[in-house]
């Protein structure tokens, strides 16, 4: 049986909380060094939640944790285990039933598009900025990308565990995904050097913004499927933002104007 190992405080914090809310802790096992504020508190959770709480030795939290990537090991001092493999994301929805809901809706939405970002770190703050910033739905493609928001440890770490919370997708053709948005009456903005000032641009109610990848940027595919190019004024000497930076400042622009 597959066991998901899961580190740092904010993550297992974020996962005991889910397994109270559902009232389902089945396979879920907490181990600990010491016993610390912060971990005094998240095992209160879990014993709330029905977890069993275990304390043991450093070798043996270095054990569990040896076949994590190396940015997911530093588990101070507190490991949770859940036996049975990968679980399925209670955040994780329905991008065809989402969108067909949000056609007939005239309530605003905010949706972020991650067009090929691969690296986990930028996919876990980006998640936390949505879940600060109140995005309604993440989008990402099931090729080219770090989507595995459920079962990441690095994702759920630069999150602070939001990737456990902030309505989720994966799709199998982004660009249809895009037009699937667009006929369901959101604007679709690509964000890259070059385009219209933010401080210019007029957010739809119902709004969604593409991201591209650290590297290249948004596909020339996708690019096309835009209805308008945005970009973030700055004034450094290098040529851009991380992309989890620049989709920090936008979703933090879009909610500013809702206040």
């Amino acid at each position: 049986m597959a066991r998901n190992i899961i580190t740092g405080f904010h993550a297992i914090e974020e996962r005991v909380r889910r397994a109270l809310e559902n009232s389902d802790a089945s396979g879920y096992s907490l181990s600990y060094s010491k016993a610390g504020p912060r971990v005094k508190k998240i095992l209160q959770l879990a014993k709330e939640a029905g977890i069993n709480a275990s304390q043991v030795d450093e070798k043996s939290l270095d054990s569990l944790v040896q076949n994590l990537p190396q940015t997911a090991r530093d588990h101070r001092g507190l490991v949770l285990a859940i036996e049975g493999g990968k679980e399925e994301a209670q955040n994780s929805v329905d991008f065809d039933s989402w969108v067909a809901e949000h056609s007939v809706s005239e309530k605003p939405a905010r949706v972020i598009i991650l067009d090929s970002v691969t690296d986990p770190h930028n996919v876990g703050a980006i998640f936390r900025s949505c879940d600060q910033f109140g995005a309604d739905l993440v989008v990402m493609p099931s090729r080219r990308s770090a989507n595995d928001f459920s079962d990441n440890e690095i994702i759920a770490r630069s999150s602070a565990g939001s990737s456990a919370w902030v309505p989720a997708t994966v799709v199998t053709n982004l660009s249809r995904a895009v037009k699937q948005l667009k006929a369901a009456g959101f604007w679709v903005y690509g964000a890259d050097a070059g385009g219209t000032s933010i401080q210019k641009v007029n957010f739809a109610a119902k709004s969604a913004v593409i991201m591209g990848s650290e590297g290249t940027g948004m596909s020339r595919i996708i690019k096309e499927d835009c209805d308008e190019i945005i970009s973030i004024p700055t004034c450094g000497k290098i040529d851009s933002l991380n992309v989890s930076v620049a989709a920090g400042v936008l979703l933090y622009e879009m909610y500013r104007r809702t206040l």
